[in-house]
């Protein structure tokens, strides 16, 4: 499994130029406004590369415009955006770095549409072993790849600025470390938005399908729970952790038909199921963690943007328990504003939290040296 191991952005939003080391649970706090968000989406900018949406997203967001840095340049310095991500397994000791790299189109002479970002640079090196090599070195539309053999190949396809190689190549067979990056980083999970209002899926029965992972919007949450009871067998650490938020609850979990459903019996009404259409927002909101936290397989990585949101602060120290178990299993990556929160995974025995800050008009973080390592790190 590739566990992420480092990470760089610059010129997106207000990244003027980081790079910092990514351990088993990473956790960043800090005031409004100081880009801890912008963090957290240059990961799903990642993301979209392996996807092959990178610039779609981009254009989404409101195009380089909006995405690019806004303070000041050095004097004859492009107005270009660069995301990499190192990524390693212990297991075989290989160790990749991964860069895209997008800027604003030509006039004149460049295919595609005036206002659409472009994609300028894409690279992956095979960085650990006796023999380091650069395995996808793309230039515009031109480039080569390295094969099975460790041959070079041209492109040799009429690539778009719109189309990044990972996410376009999909020949597993030719390109095995390139299947291999793509592959973990598209199965990365982001989770910043779980619904809980009246229409939210998190509500409603879904179709029962065997679920191993939660989808990013929660949306299987009753498959995923289902999957724990009825497959695997094993709901332990899901009561556990229920148990420990609502004392003396319990999550009903019926054997599924066409339609997976959960509910839950509280302990003042212990002959009533509340389905999940009745559970309140902020309970609601914690057994959807539960489900992104516990689920039968966790993907290699996982992101939480400010999962406290509609939580009780007694619910906190739960989470907290859950995020640090669940790092046992996989890499949690998690921004928050909580202080109390912060404090209790580490009084869970979790990481120390690192301080997001505005440095110059730039996000920062306290403690980050200049060549990409904490003051804390040996």
């Amino acid at each position: 499994m590739l566990a992420v191991r480092d990470v760089a952005v610059s010129g997106y939003r207000s990244l003027r130029a980081i790079r910092f080391p990514v351990g088993g649970l990473s956790v960043f706090i800090g005031a409004n406004g100081v880009g801890k968000t912008n963090l957290y989406r240059a990961l799903e900018c990642l993301q979209s590369a392996a996807a092959g949406t990178l610039i779609r997203d981009l254009a989404a967001e409101g195009g380089m415009e909006s995405v690019s840095w806004a303070g000041e340049r050095k004097r004859h310095e492009s107005a270009r955006i660069r995301w990499s991500v190192e990524l390693a397994d212990s297991a075989s000791g290989l160790a990749y770095d991964y860069a895209v790299e997008v800027g604003f189109k030509p006039l004149k002479g460049a295919a595609g549409f005036p206002l659409e970002p472009d994609l300028k640079t894409e690279r992956l090196r095979l960085i650990s072993g006796r023999r380091p090599a650069t395995m996808l070195d793309r230039d515009g539309p031109g480039g080569f790849l390295r094969d099975a053999e460790g041959r070079k190949r041209s492109l040799g396809c009429d690539l778009l600025p719109s189309e990044t190689v990972l996410g376009t190549l999909q020949d597993a067979g030719a390109y095995p470390e390139l299947h291999q990056v793509r592959s973990a980083l598209a199965a990365w999970r982001f989770h910043h938005d779980f619904r809980t209002d009246a229409a939210s899926a998190l509500r409603r029965p879904c179709l029962a399908v065997t679920a191993p992972t939660l989808s990013s919007d929660g949306s299987d949450l009753a498959a995923v729970f289902a999957t724990l009871a009825h497959i695997r067998g094993d709901t332990a650490d899901l009561a556990a952790a229920v148990d420990d938020a609502f004392p003396g609850a319990r999550l009903d979990l019926p054997l599924p038909g066409r339609e997976a459903r959960f509910g839950m019996v509280f302990p003042d009404y212990p002959k009533r199921v509340f389905e999940a259409a009745e559970l309140s927002d902020g309970t609601l909101r914690f057994l959807a963690l539960a489900g992104a936290l516990f689920a039968y397989r966790l993907p290699p990585f996982v992101a939480l943007n400010e999962p406290e949101t509609s939580l009780h602060p007694d619910l906190l120290a739960p989470l907290a328990r859950m995020i640090v178990k669940a790092s046992e299993r996989t890499q949690i990556w998690l921004v928050t504003h909580s202080e109390r929160l912060a404090d209790a995974i580490v009084a869970q025995g979790g990481t120390r939290p690192h301080r997001v800050i505005k440095r110059e008009g730039a996000t920062w973080i306290e403690g980050l040296k200049l060549f990409g390592a904490f003051e804390a790190d040996p």
